[in-house]
């Protein structure tokens, strides 16, 4: 159908109408003091449940990019996002944000460098779409983060610290490397301050070098001393943040975000941007090839082993968002046509099983027979995989971030 189709009019339009339904969801997350609550599946908050500070973020962002885009309501949603963040979210005694607050209002330990490296995302997409007090918080952000998170000898972020900033974690680990990636490109994007570009750079040469010596599958967890911990959680292999082995969703999304940086560092200079994209190919085809109907049927598998054989067998949404984006984008630089079509694949795949088309928004987690379950990611958290897939496909310009595009009309409808 030409609606799964890249580059079709149809395509575009069902994009579109994609994007509308997941904005016009999520209406309801902020709580009277700011934070995220948690959605359940059909939109209501979850009022029991923790509100933490890296889903008010991505609401943040993603309402950011509504904003711009004129969805009404939004510049009120982000409002709220940033009223949390600066508010009982922030810790004012310590400094940085803490993990988030009980339903009770309690604090939930820790200082978690994933956290606030989507503080810098939000902060900077706030600060795109005008909303007031973004740019303090981005200033605050990038100070805490500087002085806490970012190691510059190694170039490389640390991982979790304790409440007071006393204690460092001797775990270190690659997802929250992967957004502070994210979150430094958007931060240079809106401030055009260039150390935050060369430390993404920094951060990515390594992941290069870990996965090219792994068979193009990325160790995501390590020692202190930066040693890969390849047995990592291999007693609770599906957890939400440290699963056990491969997972091809952060290959997919490392790739994507390896292209950004390569165009954002060398634009037209096709010599110097080669290496980045096929190390960006090699990650993509690896975990496509390990992933994709790895068990006979369709959904790419949540993680596998080290031999490329599937652990957890569920489909994740936020793994076929990131398929969805980087597939387009591979078309887009590299033009090789097993990328549109695969691109094609995970859209009938995302029409069939994952796009709630009673409640709205996209169905977070299915079993190896692509139904719905709940076991790692119950309800309906956020947004922010499931509307970046809506507009990072048809942004014409792969080196800048995605609200930096959808502000200066490099997405295109």
């Amino acid at each position: 159908m030409s609606r799964f189709e890249f580059g079709t009019d149809e395509n575009r339009t069902w994009l579109r109408e994609l994007r509308d339904s997941l904005l016009d969801f999520g209406h309801s997350f902020p709580s009277p003091e700011g934070g995220a609550y948690y959605l359940g599946d059909d939109g209501t908050p979850w009022k029991d449940r923790p509100r933490e500070t890296w889903i008010t973020c991505r609401m943040a962002h993603v309402y950011s990019m509504g904003a711009i885009l004129g969805h009404e309501g939004s510049g009120e949603l982000v409002s709220s996002a940033i009223k949390g963040l600066k508010g009982e979210l922030n810790d004012k005694e310590h400094g940085g944000w803490y993990a988030g607050r009980t339903a009770e209002g309690g604090i939930l330990p820790d200082k978690q460098c994933y956290a606030h490296a989507f503080v810098i995302l939000a902060a900077s997409s706030a600060m795109l779409a005008g909303v007031d007090g973004a740019k303090e918080l981005l200033e605050e952000a990038l100070r805490v983060y500087d002085r806490y998170f970012w190691d510059e000898d190694i170039g490389l972020a640390v991982d979790t610290w304790d409440t007071d900033f006393s204690v460092l974690s001797d775990y270190r680990g690659i997802n929250a490397n992967m957004h502070t990636v994210e979150a430094f490109l958007a931060a240079y994007d809106v401030l055009n301050d260039d150390r935050y570009r060369v430390r993404a750079g920094r951060i990515a040469d390594h992941v290069i070098k870990w996965a090219d010596e792994n068979s193009w599958r990325i160790p995501e967890h390590f020692t202190k001393d930066w040693k890969a911990d390849l047995e990592c959680s291999r007693e609770k292999p599906d957890d939400p943040f440290k699963p056990y082995g491969a997972t091809p969703g952060h290959g997919i999304e490392w790739a994507r975000l390896i292209v950004q940086w390569a165009y954002a560092t060398y634009e037209n200079d096709v010599d110097a941007i080669k290496p980045y994209l096929e190390a960006a190919e090699a990650l993509y085809c690896r975990a496509v090839d390990d992933a994709w109907e790895a068990d006979g049927a369709p959904g790419l598998c949540y993680t596998t082993d080290w031999e490329g054989k599937p652990v957890v067998h569920d489909r994740m949404h936020w793994t076929l968002a990131e398929a969805i984006n980087t597939s387009s984008v591979l078309f887009r630089s590299a033009g090789r046509k097993r990328y549109a079509d695969d691109y094609a694949v995970f859209m009938e795949y995302l029409d069939r099983y994952v796009v709630d088309h009673a409640n709205g928004s996209w169905f977070h987690q299915m079993d190896r027979n692509n139904k719905v379950t709940g076991t790692v990611w119950p309800g309906k958290s956020d947004l922010y995989h499931a509307v970046q897939a809506t507009l990072i496909p048809y942004n014409k310009k792969p080196g800048v971030s995605i609200a930096r595009a959808v502000l200066t009309g490099y997405v295109s409808e």
